[in-house]
């Protein structure tokens, strides 16, 4: 079955950081990219609270599928694009503000079919764009050192090597919960309030399946681009690599200046990063 013959219902979906996040770059005027419609929460919230326009950019499609059942309400307020948001500045130019919020989304969690969830069975996916190599195409030619590094580096699991040894001993590994049961098998029983054992080397495998770092890290230089001198950039995090990536990127482009108004707070674990852009216009990878 196909993940567009299970529309999930976004009627209800907001995101968890909407309503500090449009408190933050208030007043909204003007016109906006979010970099991750998703369900279109910050779409929808950016427009009611005053933007002319935002351009919807996600790289699932199937995002733009669910919209149809609302999109039509904004009369030409919202315009899709499907891409990356690293490729952000080839879509709009001279915006007053840029929207991210990082991650995965419960819609993709929540259809079996992408294969992202670790307790919900279904096909080693993880493709956001629903094309490319899969995390089964990771952990069915990657040799033993090159899974361990990709676990150990964006999972940060210590246990990296022996689950890297296991996934390659358990070969051909097809679905969620076949991995699943492999990295339980690695690690000591869950107790009670811990996360579930496969977490991070499912995240792991998610953030090299999608390139999430370096799509970060180009699309913050993108938005640089594509802002307009005192646009907005406003980006929400949800772990540590992540959001050192995003500070750091911000104190680099302010250059320390005051003018350049970085605000960060955290809620519940994830984290909203606001600047103004105050900084000069570059090409040039700031962490290079």
């Amino acid at each position: 079955m196909s993940p567009a013959a299970k529309l999930p219902d976004t009627s209800a979906h907001i995101p968890v950081l909407l309503r500090p996040l449009i408190e933050a770059v208030a007043p909204v005027s003007g016109t906006w990219l979010d970099g991750t419609f998703g369900a279109g929460g910050y779409t929808r919230a950016l427009l009611a609270a005053g933007a002319d326009k935002v351009i919807a950019v996600d790289r699932d499609p199937l995002v733009f599928e669910m919209a149809k059942a609302w999109a039509g309400d904004y009369e030409g307020r919202i315009e899709m694009v499907q891409g990356t948001f690293s490729q952000l500045d080839e879509y709009a130019s001279d915006l007053d503000g840029v929207v991210l919020d990082l991650g995965i989304s419960s819609m993709q969690i929540d259809i079996p079919e992408r294969g992202f969830s670790f307790m919900k069975d279904g096909p080693l996916d993880m493709r956001m764009s629903q094309s490319g190599e899969s995390a089964a195409d990771i952990c069915n030619t990657a040799d033993e050192a090159e899974l361990a590094d990709i676990i150990y580096l964006y999972g940060e699991e210590r246990a990296s090597r022996r689950i890297a040894r296991a996934i390659v001993a358990a070969r051909p590994v097809e679905t969620t919960l076949q991995l699943a049961k492999i990295v339980e098998s690695c690690l000591p029983r869950q107790k009670p309030g811990q996360s579930h054992p496969a977490t991070r080397t499912f995240q792991a495998l998610r953030i090299a399946v999608n390139d999430e770092y370096g799509q970060l890290a180009e699309g913050l230089m993108a938005a640089e681009r594509a802002l307009k001198p005192g646009g907005l950039l406003a980006v929400v995090t949800f772990h540590s690599v992540e959001d050192r990536m995003v500070k750091r990127f911000f104190q680099i482009r302010s250059g320390g200046q005051g003018n350049a108004m970085v605000v960060a707070g955290v809620i519940c674990g994830c984290w909203i990063c606001c600047a103004r852009s105050a900084w000069r216009s570059s090409h040039r990878c700031p962490w290079r």
